[in-house]
């Protein structure tokens, strides 16, 4: 299995989430906050609808079993309202850096970059342009480098995972 291969298995997988009751939401994000769990790579493969927080799980476990190094980040805008946030994975191919995106489907692919910085700064330069229309306080934009977290967890839970992650806000 190569990095192409992990995108057409994803493919299967649609952008949505599940409730605490098991419970399937395309569209409707309206108690997301407070009935969310996080999937298991495994639940994820069943229920095929996740959110980029699922998906990124089992981007990970896929990459896992083709031992390549990954990082994932998670990106947030503090804005006191709903938070918007995401994540993804990377991994380096030769001496390039690897973004690889299939949840936000405007970028859906794989991209390489010559620097960690240079992705990253691609990746929150997209962010702040289609997901905050460009109008945001840079004081209240975060990213972090966060490790696998555990499985079924809620919003708040995931939320303090990722931010107890590496900070990366230099860039």
């Amino acid at each position: 299995m190569n990095e192409l291969e992990i995108m057409e298995l994803m493919n299967s997988i649609n952008y949505g989430w599940i409730d605490k009751l098991g419970q399937k939401h395309f569209e409707d994000f309206e108690d997301f906050l407070s009935q969310y769990v996080l999937q298991s790579p495994r639940q994820l493969i069943k229920s095929k609808l996740g959110v980029c927080w699922d998906q990124v799980e089992l981007e990970r476990y896929y990459f896992n079993k083709i031992n390549k190094n990954v990082e994932t980040f998670f990106i947030v805008y503090y804005d006191n309202k709903i938070f918007p946030t995401h994540t993804f994975l990377t991994f380096k191919r030769g001496n390039k850096y690897c973004w690889f995106e299939h949840s936000w489907e405007r970028f859906r692919g794989i991209y390489e970059y010559n620097t960690k910085e240079e992705l990253l700064l691609d990746v929150r330069k997209k962010f702040c342009e289609f997901e905050l229309s460009n109008k945001f306080d840079k004081n209240n934009l975060k990213i972090f480098k966060y490790d696998k977290p555990k499985y079924n967890i809620s919003v708040n839970q995931f939320f303090k995972h990722c931010e107890t992650g590496i900070s990366v806000n230099k860039i």
